[in-house]
């Protein structure tokens, strides 16, 4: 059984106690930090009429990024299968002679 944590986030102003393993923390704290760059970037940049606009945006920015990360993923995989494939015709047309 690992030990908890308690730890406190603070995202947008607000603060969130959490219990977390010690293996989580590292992490949280990273993402902590990047929402809370974001939003001052989308503050920066865009008329945001309250938090809940940025915490959207910034919702919607992180979604679209693991999205890519899949479709890039496939899309590598995709890839790769197709030059095993060629690779394997190849070989066997060497073999077959």
């Amino acid at each position: 059984m690992s030990e908890k944590l308690k730890i406190k986030i603070s995202i947008a102003d607000r603060v969130y106690p959490l219990t977390v393993d010690y293996s989580q923390e590292e992490g949280l704290r990273t993402a902590s930090k990047k929402i809370d760059a974001m939003i001052k970037q989308f503050e920066e940049n865009y008329a945001v009429r309250d938090k809940q606009d940025v915490l959207a945006m910034c919702a919607l920015q992180f979604a679209s990024q693991v999205e890519q990360k899949q479709i890039d993923k496939s899309t590598d995989l995709e890839s790769a299968l197709e030059r095993l494939q060629k690779i394997d015709e190849k070989m066997s047309s060497i073999l077959s002679k």
